[in-house]
């Protein structure tokens, strides 16, 4: 059995930029013996976030540092402030994203770990998570379109 990293400094961090937010890798599944992810994001005001997407490896859960999040889960919307906290379960279709004036930044668990595989493929490696970088490209796009189903992930339409 692998063993977990007790500590894990903070130069081992790693940030990517995704679709106009910051992703910071707190715990990776190398850190918690495939246990979980564990991530900091800060996403912008206005941000609509992912679309509707359903994961079938992973659970998701998110708690609320900064801001507000509009939660959606199974087609029901959820306002957290800070100190919210949503779950996002496997096999039911998620989303979340920023309806605020100002930035939110939230923790997102998953478990078990394997999602950081996904986010790597998408992401942009960036250097300052408190700054936040462009919006996404169609390019960045058609990215997380292709990689989706690779990692498990099924986008939904829009409604």
């Amino acid at each position: 059995m692998q063993a977990m990293n007790a500590t894990i400094p903070a130069a081992k961090r790693r940030t990517l930029a995704i679709t106009g937010g910051c992703y910071t890798f707190l715990a990776t599944g190398a850190d918690t013996a495939n246990a979980y992810t564990l991530l900091e994001a800060y996403v912008p005001p206005h941000d609509p976030g992912p679309p509707p997407h359903v994961h079938s490896r992973e659970e998701e859960a998110f708690f609320v540092l900064e801001g507000e999040l509009t939660l959606t889960v199974d087609g029901r919307d959820q306002v957290l402030g800070r100190g919210g906290f949503c779950i996002g379960p496997r096999g039911v279709p998620h989303r979340f994203r920023n309806d605020g004036v100002v930035p939110a930044r939230f923790l997102v668990l998953a478990t078990p770990a394997g999602i950081e595989h996904f986010f790597a493929e998408i992401g942009t490696p960036w250097a300052d998570p408190q700054q936040l970088p462009p919006p996404p490209t169609p390019a960045d796009i058609e990215r997380i379109i292709t990689a989706s189903p690779r990692h498990g992930i099924t986008i939904l339409p829009v409604r």
